[in-house]
């Protein structure tokens, strides 16, 4: 059984180190135990490898976009519920980071009370299971397979092959450019070609509308079949 004594764990990725040392002592005197991360690289590598209970992102992070840094956590089976940080306060923004897997989001500037209570609200949240579903299809991230009315019996996919189809899977709505896809995608690739290799595959294997080409931009979930 989970230790109920444990302190909170807390991740923060945020770029500006004079807010992310604030950010830092605030919940550590609140009773968190707080690791913070300056990038999305660093950010997702701690994401993955250590237990946290709630993470905050910031939008506007060098290397990979806090966007795609939730959608490449979700993708990858991450379930921590994460509080999205930004400047960007546009209702097109809140959208995007919601679809992108967040569950919530906070305009910078931004009331300290607010935040906490935020944040208490995200780590009382039981994390969600391992299944993505859209447009017809169910995607297990632990065993790689898919199911579902749009297509016949289980489909086994490769690691690869999954952790594409989940990262369009998270967004269903949102088109990506094959570097979006290759950063969240492909871990230590840097060939966008491999993109399309994949598209190929999953067209193969799920059939051809799965995969939507929008032309001069990248690609989209569709629909099986």
């Amino acid at each position: 059984m989970p230790d109920r004594t444990a302190k909170p764990r807390l991740l923060i990725v945020e770029d500006d180190r004079a807010l992310s040392s604030m950010l830092d002592g605030l919940f550590t005197d609140e009773g968190y135990e707080v690791e913070v991360a300056h990038d999305a690289q660093r950010g997702l590598h701690a994401a993955l490898t250590r237990r946290h209970d709630a993470i905050i992102v910031d939008r506007g992070l060098p290397v990979m976009d806090g966007l795609d840094l939730v959608v490449a956590l979700r993708s990858r089976g991450t379930a921590t519920p994460i509080l999205m940080l930004t400047a960007r306060g546009a209702l097109s923004d809140r959208v995007d980071g919601l679809d992108a897997g967040a569950q919530d989001y906070l305009i910078k500037p931004f009331e300290v009370p607010e935040l906490l209570a935020r944040i208490r609200a995200l780590v009382r949240r039981p994390n969600g299971d391992s299944t993505l579903r859209a447009a017809g299809l169910s995607l297990d991230r632990v065993t790689r397979t898919v199911s579902g009315p749009a297509v016949a019996g289980e489909v086994e996919l490769s690691e690869r092959e999954a952790a594409l189809l989940s990262v369009l899977m998270t967004a269903p709505g949102r088109t990506y450019t094959r570097g979006q896809l290759l950063s969240s995608a492909f871990d230590g690739v840097d060939n966008p070609g491999v993109v399309d290799t994949y598209v190929h595959y999953l067209r193969r294997k799920l059939g051809r509308g799965i995969v939507r080409t929008v032309h001069g931009t990248g690609y989209r979930l569709g629909a099986a079949g």
